[in-house]
């Protein structure tokens, strides 16, 4: 039986051969597969998997006023929405209020402004909180957005034992990817700790961190650097905890990932399946984990933006379903779809909701969910499982090499790695190795006008009017009181979201807490060696 190579290789280079047979699988199949929802999970971290019930689908959104964003939701929820997803504005991403003059010209822009505990409890006006699970993108000021949600909630009658959600809270991979960064790695790296410990007391259904490679997908890293990289920095946060006192199987059942699904739907499939199986590995062996659920890889994933295109957007309407099928044979816990016309500014309504039309068709019209884990057994999906395995431990050992994640961060291992994808993939696609519909092969010579959704430049002026009179008709003096609270705790060992809760409570600003936290920590400025 032929077993070359058709000229074809993945995204990580692994060749793709035109017939896979037992032999591509060493040791055999049925021996190292297992079962759904037992060690070390490659099949899927349930034992029923989607046959009992349907992934959660979540929409991203977020844009302009609070208003705006919490109408939307309402529309999606009204959709048949499972969970809620916020997108942030880079000022709030950053730490800043609207009002602050690096703020100009950005606010709304990319997701909603959100600077006090008022914009939160708008945000969410007529939301169940304790039905709903709610995912929040946010980074170096996480553990600030999250309280203000467990503030609001409060205020609705619902405790924290009672919220589900996420805080993407992964501020590794902002140094490697992304750039909204707001401190130095060590302080950033005890902010997560401290907010793994306080959930766990406070709020213990909240997933307190979403280890995300997603956004290294999207700046050009292969699927194995995607996997490696993350897992790496996983580890990174994990000892951490340890550091700060914590039991590992006190943390790790809340810990889970974000991953991005590409159209190269067979290479996917086989990435989820390795990066669970080399999790459960890694937290049984390195770290001692004795709880099952500290060795599921549980992960939310979502379709891989980068490649959505602004010429014929309709196209992406198919990138996108090809990619959530990718997500779902994968095994991923939550699913966001993105809008076909991302490409060319925020989704419209119609277009967010075709895109969750996408993945209820997958969930309810498709036979996907009438059994566990269905390319188990796959002759070729499990040769590529056992080699993107292969090429992440190899890629994880080289960051060990330096130390730690973090020192190869500050060293710009990562960052190279993912340069040097990224710049191959541009020359493929410019020389026409690579096909991408509507770009270099099967062009259009006039596009359909399209009307985009755009941000009203006046809500800057409105968040700055929100600000103003939020300042003056506060205590003054109980928000200076619990700021100082704040520095003190930052500048000791004591856990600072109990102070930083405080002061958000007498209606402090995000940019306002995050300030007191530059001043005692500082601000990271990446090396000039790389």
């Amino acid at each position: 039986m032929p077993t070359m190579s058709d000229g074809r290789s993945s995204e990580s280079g692994f060749p793709i051969k035109a017939v896979y047979d037992a032999a591509d699988v060493p040791g055999g199949l049925d021996a190292r597969l297992g079962a759904p929802g037992e060690f070390p999970y490659a099949r899927g971290v349930y034992p029923t998997m989607y046959t009992s019930r349907p992934w959660t689908m979540r929409q991203y959104a977020g844009f302009g006023t609070a208003t705006e964003s919490n109408a939307r939701y309402h529309q999606l929820l009204a959709a048949g929405t499972m969970g809620l997803s916020v997108a942030f504005d880079l000022p709030t991403q950053m730490g800043y209020d609207s009002d602050h003059p690096i703020a100009h010209g950005e606010v709304g822009k990319v997701g909603v402004a959100i600077d006090s505990v008022e914009d939160m409890r708008t945000l969410f006006d007529g939301i169940p909180l304790d039905k709903v699970s709610t995912s929040m993108t946010i980074n170096a000021p996480g553990s600030v957005l999250l309280l203000l949600y467990q503030l609001v909630a409060e205020e609705s009658g619902v405790a924290g034992p009672a919220l589900n959600g996420t805080i993407q809270n992964d501020i590794l991979k902002e140094y490697i990817a992304r750039g909204t960064y707001i401190f130095p790695p060590k302080p950033s790296l005890r902010l997560v700790a401290d907010t793994f410990a306080y959930c766990r007391a406070e709020v213990p259904r909240w997933n307190t961190i979403s280890i995300s490679g997603y956004h290294m997908a999207e700046a050009g890293a292969t699927p194995v650097q995607e996997i490696a990289f993350t897992l790496a920095n996983g580890i990174s946060y994990v000892r951490a905890a340890l550091d700060a006192g914590l039991a590992v199987d006190d943390f790790a059942p809340r810990l889970s990932f974000f991953f991005v699904a590409r159209t190269t739907l067979l290479e996917e499939v086989a990435k989820f399946r390795a990066a669970r199986r080399i999790w459960a590995n890694l937290m049984r062996d390195e770290f001692g984990a004795r709880n099952p659920k500290s060795l599921m890889l549980r992960f939310h994933t979502q379709t891989a933006g980068v490649q959505l295109t602004a010429q014929q957007p309709e196209v992406n309407l198919v990138r996108v379903a090809v990619q959530g099928l990718a997500a779902v044979l994968g095994g991923t816990q939550s699913l966001h779809t993105n809008s076909f016309d991302e490409a060319i500014a925020l989704p419209t309504e119609k277009a967010a909701r075709l895109a969750l039309r996408t993945q209820q068709v997958l969930a309810y019209e498709t036979d996907l969910t009438a059994t566990v884990d269905p390319f188990a057994g796959s002759y070729v999906v499990e040769s590529m499982t056992d080699e993107i395995e292969v090429g992440v431990r190899e890629l994880m050992d080289r960051v060990a090499g330096y130390g730690s994640a973090v020192d190869a961060i500050e060293a710009g291992f990562q960052k190279r790695e993912i340069e040097s994808s990224a710049y191959r993939v541009a020359q493929e696609i410019e020389s026409g190795d690579r096909v991408v519909v509507g770009v270099n092969r099967f062009t259009v010579d006039e596009e359909e006008p399209y009307q985009p959704l755009r941000v009203d430049p006046a809500i800057e002026a409105a968040q700055r009017e929100r600000l103003a009179k939020l300042r003056a008709g506060r205590n003054s003096a109980a928000v200076e009181h619990a700021l100082a609270d704040l520095r003190t705790a930052a500048s000791g060992t004591q856990n600072v979201l109990y102070p930083m809760r405080e002061a958000l409570r007498a209606r402090a600003t995000v940019g306002e807490v995050c300030g007191v936290l530059r001043e005692v920590w500082g601000t990271y400025r990446p090396s000039d060696r790389f």
